[in-house]
């Protein structure tokens, strides 16, 4: 059976990848703007680099402009060296056999970056054959192999599952076992933990550190998860607006920032609290809570041969007016089932959800919608929640429109005065989703939950693909919104450190099950239940030395 080109044996003084140069322009609307300008780097055998930087700064284009993935609009120049030999403007066939051999690309979204219609085992096997001179059976044997290496569970029945058959977990090994089939010289990682919960991203990581090990390989590592960058990378470059602001190994960086948008970056990084702090404390006094759950059950109900599937088993908890509390847990451990049967989206099997004094287990449809006027809720990816045919103005008035609370110059008076509180500029009313940013869609995606002035707001994951100073602007627009507004809010997220930040209290979820309740401080810092010390124990934290050991007693335990 054919084998794939044995690990790089490249001496590690000479670098695999050298960047001189490099610029990166887009023609749009007669104007080239530049996105990448005068990057030079490199990259040893055996060696991380991580680029970090806002949305737009460059650092994904800049990187799959080496292979020839650029739009049509865009034009490359400079040098690209991959082991001694030019990359930058060759033709096409000869990039082809490069990528996918030489260079492989683990992408941010293994979901659409697999094919959907195809099985795992084809879609490795396809890379094998494309490159190697392999048969459909070496390369199938050869596809559970790789699914092996990067610790699949039962590779050799998920060769045969489809993309959507797996978890986000194990679409991203799927996608790490592509990459690596044909032992590539270099290894470009864009963002391949972003949506990952924290113990997914823990292996993940593991994993990318064994392999780099075992293969030699050298990886770029793009990401703006400055806690993955501590605990993998060996150097780092900062980029803003297209340039390098500043470069240098992983502890110059996080240690001694010299440019000041590396030290504004840092900054803005959440951080878990390890030892005790001041308790965000909140007064109830009297008041019922806005949201109940009692001994809930919720069931998804059986559908052809697939069996029903109970989600959530005995939940029980209690949200205060002007009180957040923070859901936390792997995937499927029921978060998000929790938050959808907050607002009525999904019925519950046993049990009783009360909100604002009326249960959603036994109320009427009617009496559903007129409850649903009173809760908000944001979705984790709001460029999808958003209609892209309707302009901003007329999204956020929408709820507005439909429950008859206000029309004609009302209506464009309270979708200005809802743009103002989410501070964004009036005159975005009339722009359309795709012209916005991450961070101003999602400013969109509050502002449309609060067009209503809900008592209850649920958040799903609505910082998880936000870069941190993005995410931080966000987050104290949040806290200030809810100060103000005193809604109850069930912020649901695996990002520990945000939790930690806004949250009165902490409720932790496994498999279906509630295990723990508690002051940030009780969960945290003291936590009492196993599964939640595994959980804190895998969150990376933005410091190379402090991660270095945190990893270290991890593995030790």
């Amino acid at each position: 059976m054919s084998t794939p080109n044995p690990a790089p044996t490249a001496d590690a003084a000479t670098p695999i990848l050298q960047v001189e140069r490099l610029d990166l322009d887009f023609w749009v609307d007669g104007v080239w703007y530049p996105a990448a300008k005068g990057l030079s780097y490199d990259v040893k055998a055996g060696e991380v680099l991580a680029i970090v930087g806002e949305s737009g700064s460059g650092k994904s284009s800049s990187s799959m402009a080496l292979l020839g993935l650029t739009p049509q609009n865009g034009r490359v120049a400079g040098s690209a060296k991959l082991g001694g030999k030019e990359l930058i403007g060759i033709p096409d066939g000869r990039l082809r056999s490069i990528r996918g051999k030489d260079v492989a690309v683990i992408f941010q979204e293994p979901m659409t970056a697999l094919n959907p219609v195809y099985t795992i085992g084809f879609q490795i096997g396809e890379s094998l054959r494309t490159h190697l001179d392999m048969t459909p059976v070496e390369a199938e044997a050869r596809a559970i192999e790789l699914l092996t290496m990067v610790e699949m569970p039962t590779p050799e029945t998920t060769v045969k599952k489809y993309p959507h058959q797996l978890s986000g977990g194990q679409r991203q090994r799927a996608m790490i076992a592509m990459a690596i089939s044909c032992d590539p010289l270099l290894l470009i990682a864009d963002e391949p933990t972003t949506a990952l919960d924290v113990t997914v991203q823990a292996e993940i990581l593991d994993l990318m550190r064994n392999l780099r090990s075992r293969l030699n390989s050298a990886i770029i590592l793009i990401t703006h998860d400055m806690g993955v960058v501590a605990d993998l990378a060996d150097k780092v470059i900062v980029m803003k607006d297209g340039a390098i602001v500043e470069n240098g190994t992983v502890d110059q960086i996080f240690a001694r920032p010299t440019h000041p948008y590396t030290q504004q970056l840092l900054a803005a990084v959440p951080r878990l609290q390890l030892s005790d702090r001041e308790a965000v404390t909140l007064s109830r006094g009297s008041d019922a809570p806005v949201l109940q759950l009692t001994d809930v059950a919720i069931e998804y109900p059986k559908h052809g041969r697939v069996p029903a599937f109970r989600a959530v088993e005995g939940f029980t908890l209690d949200i205060h007016p002007g009180e957040v509390v923070g859901l936390v847990g792997e995937s499927g451990s029921g978060k998000t089932t929790v938050g959808r049967a907050s607002v009525g989206l999904l019925p519950v099997k046993e049990g009783s959800l009360v909100v604002q004094g009326v249960d959603l287990a036994t109320v009427s449809r009617s009496k559903l919608r007129e409850v649903r006027r009173s809760i908000g809720i944001v979705f984790q990816d709001p460029g999808s929640s958003l209609n892209p045919r309707f302009p901003i103005g007329q999204s956020i008035g929408e709820p507005l429109l439909l429950s008859k609370t206000a029309e004609g110059s009302q209506l464009a008076h309270r979708v200005e005065e809802l743009l103002d509180q989410v501070e964004l500029p009036r005159s975005f009313r009339n722009r359309y989703p795709h012209e916005l940013s991450g961070g101003q869609r999602q400013r969109v995606g509050i502002a449309r939950a609060l067009a209503l002035k809900p008592s209850l707001l649920v958040a799903d994951e609505p910082t998880s693909a936000l870069d941190v100073s993005v995410q931080a602007r966000f987050l104290d627009l949040l806290q200030g919104l809810q100060r103000e507004l005193q809604f109850a809010c069930l912020f649901i997220s695996h990002d520990l450190a945000v939790v930690d930040m806004l949250a009165h209290r902490i409720a932790v979820m496994n498999k279906g099950h509630l295990v723990e309740v508690g002051t940030p401080d009780q969960i945290l810092r003291h936590p009492k239940d196993p599964y939640t010390q595994r959980l804190i124990a895998a969150v990376p934290v933005p410091d190379p030395t402090e991660q270095r050991e945190r990893r270290e007693s991890r593995r030790v335990a």
